[in-house]
């Protein structure tokens, strides 16, 4: 399927379901991708890709999903540090940002403030929207998302999480579905069993079998996630399996294989992977659950259209057409 076809099956699916609908959207995960790809500069030279091609991804995902509520989480400062006080080698040796071309005549410097700028500079603009906004320090984006789905406010709404980031389909249940912009896939709860033969109360489980090299965390040799479709079918029911559960299971079974003497005497490395993986019970304080539920049942719709026009002046931005984002930031103020 072609991306256009691809978009308009989506657009189709969400305009099915007769629900409320709140997109909860990476927002980190959203900047980063446009900025590295977007190469666009200001009329005065300065790279704005970031900006302006988060704007333009927001166009596109209102367009789809036609929202009542839009929820934008950002990675706090110092966001992976209850995850580094587990493994203090979480996430590293990430290989630096692929830059887009607009920077390239920058300086090492010239960049990271560039990228700060304008990651600051989105933030300001989503606030002149009736976008409710959520960063909290030492906190990451994934276990907001996590807390945003389970809220009492939106039981009986669709809940839509934005992300490339396959943590989260860990979360896909009957009234949540991931959107995975990249690949413009729709990914629910039956997607979930269908490709990987896991039920979504199961991925963390699988996922920290075959760990995650991005987050540095190293999985059990030899298990990926064909084998482990292919060899643990068991995972594909709706029973949430314990660790125990899987290593007694691999006990009994054809104790030949590799794959499973590697599961059972890997036992601690899966159990270390599942507690940095898992998003079920997100790694938050009771106050940082509070002030996530009180942003939300507190926000105030505003839709400052001049401010935001005065932004994209100052910003050089030049042509942006934004119709279709105005008309639907204006239907969700109305029904603030």
């Amino acid at each position: 399927m072609t991306s256009d076809e691809l978009f308009y099956d989506c657009r189709r699916f969400f305009m099915s379901e007769q629900k409320k609908r709140v997109i909860v959207i990476d927002a980190l995960n959203m900047f980063i991708r446009a900025y590295i790809v977007d190469p666009s500069l200001s009329t005065n030279g300065q790279p704005i890709g970031g900006i302006k091609g988060t704007i333009k991804i927001l166009q596109k995902l209102v367009r789809m999903t036609e929202p009542d509520e839009i929820v934008m989480v950002w990675d706090g400062p110092n966001g992976s540090l209850k995850r580094k006080s587990i493994d203090k080698n979480y996430k590293e040796g990430r290989k630096p940002l692929r830059l887009n071309r607009a920077v390239h005549n920058l300086t090492d410097n010239e960049v990271i403030h560039n990228k700060i700028w304008q990651q600051t500079r989105v933030m300001s603009y989503f606030n002149e929207m009736p976008i409710i906004q959520i960063i909290i320090p030492e906190v990451e984006a994934d276990d907001v998302i996590s807390q945003v789905t389970k809220l009492e406010k939106y039981d009986g709404w669709q809940k839509v999480i934005i992300s490339n980031d396959k943590d989260f389909l860990q979360l896909c249940n009957d009234s949540t579905v991931v959107y995975r912009p990249t690949s413009n896939q729709l990914v629910n709860k039956n997607r979930v069993i269908e490709e990987y033969g896991v039920h979504p109360n199961n991925m963390a489980l699988a996922r920290a079998i075959v760990g995650d090299a991005s987050d540095n965390l190293i999985g059990i040799k030899g298990a990926g996630l064909i084998s482990v479709k292919k060899r643990l079918s068991f995972l594909a029911s709706e029973k949430d399996y314990t660790i125990n559960e899987l290593v007694d299971f691999c006990e009994k079974a054809d104790s030949k294989l590799k794959f499973f003497t590697n599961i059972i005497e890997g036992k601690e490395v899966i159990s270390h992977n599942y507690k940095m993986m898992q998003l079920y019970a997100p790694l938050l304080s009771f106050q940082s659950k509070q002030f996530i539920s009180e942003s939300i049942e507190n926000f105030q719709c505003t839709f400052n259209k001049t401010e935001i026009l005065s932004l994209m002046r100052e910003d050089g931005f030049g042509e942006l057409n934004w119709e279709d984002l105005r008309a639907n930031l204006n239907r969700i103020l109305l029904n603030c």
